[in-house]
């Protein structure tokens, strides 16, 4: 059985990364969501993809340059319109609190630095032990950096590694990381690297999967987990098989 994640919470569906889009892929039945972290200047995780705030709320500036409580004032509905009410950016322990229906998150941390990543971990476990949600959860990032610290730091949490161009052997990288999960970008899926990664003790975790015959094409191929926009159509495309 191959498990869904809603990109974003429901991307296609919902404004990203808001409680709105969390609630829609609830509603669709996928219980599982990936999700996007940057820190505000008051060092809170902020659930928001990119470092600066124009694309989803129209609003100039970077995130980190704004405290918690300034983001979570402004409305991340700006890329998906219309929609009918204020979704404001949200905190991660926002989140885990008003959502506890969630079952896994993907926590995908954009970081740069050794001393930035030190500063997001110790964040994230925090949250995660105040919540209970120690087996609920695995912090993936492109970073070689930042997945580096996580095992040189000893982190207790699962970690993946996201994967989109493949220069370097992913499966190679993942390991070398002590990462537990291997999240590719779909263009890199072969029924052989999938095969491969899994033999190596890696859940595939594959993104960004949207249309119903590529979801039954890699569903098919024996991927753990399939990432996408649209939960709604995407259990619609799994379970009526």
């Amino acid at each position: 059985m191959t498990l869904l994640y809603g990109h974003r919470g429901a991307r296609g569906e919902a404004p990203e990364n808001t409680l709105a889009s969390f609630r829609r892929s609830i509603e669709a039945g996928v219980r599982r969501v990936e999700l996007d972290l940057h820190l505000s200047s008051d060092r809170q995780l902020m659930v928001i993809h990119d470092p600066t705030l124009k694309r989803t709320t129209g609003v100039r500036g970077k995130v980190s340059q704004h405290t918690a409580a300034q983001l979570s004032e402004i409305d991340a509905r700006h890329a998906l319109a219309p929609w009918p009410e204020p979704c404001p950016i949200p905190t991660l322990e926002t989140l885990f609190r008003t959502c506890p229906e969630i079952e896994h998150y993907q926590l995908e941390v954009k970081s740069g630095s050794a001393g930035q990543s030190r500063i997001v971990l110790q964040a994230i476990g925090k949250l995660v032990a105040q919540f209970g949600l120690e087996q609920r959860v695995v912090i993936t990032s492109s970073s070689r950096t930042l997945l580096r610290y996580a095992r040189d730091a000893g982190l207790s949490l699962p970690t993946g590694l996201v994967e989109e161009y493949g220069i370097l052997d992913p499966i190679k990288s993942a390991k070398r990381y002590g990462c537990d999960y291997l999240i590719l970008n779909w263009k890199l899926c072969t029924a052989q690297r999938v095969q491969l990664a899994q033999q190596a003790g890696l859940h595939v975790s594959v993104w960004t999967v949207n249309e119903p015959a590529l979801m039954r094409r890699l569903a098919d191929m024996g991927v753990d987990s399939l990432i996408t926009d649209v939960p709604t159509l995407a259990m619609r495309t799994l379970t009526s098989e």
